[in-house]
């Protein structure tokens, strides 16, 4: 589902709970990073990487810590 984002750099997607957005993955020089913002849920505010190329896993991996749906959304340049 990502893939054709990440040929793009650099690239940015919200994360996502419950309708409020709670980070970020940012994408610069071929690496993934994480950026939390202030308020976010500590379940998901705990988790500090690896951020690999699947956000996807990214994605599945944050909904099991949170225990519902995350959502990652590509932002467009």
């Amino acid at each position: 589902m990502f893939a054709r984002f990440l040929a793009h750099e650099p690239a940015l997607w919200t994360i996502a709970a419950a309708g409020r957005v709670e980070g970020c993955v940012v994408r610069e020089q071929g690496r993934c990073r994480l950026a939390w913002f202030e308020g976010a849920d500590r379940r998901l505010a705990s988790y500090a990487g690896p951020v690999g190329d699947d956000l996807d896993a990214l994605a599945a991996l944050l909904e099991a810590r949170l225990g519902r749906p995350v959502e990652l959304q590509a932002l467009s340049s």
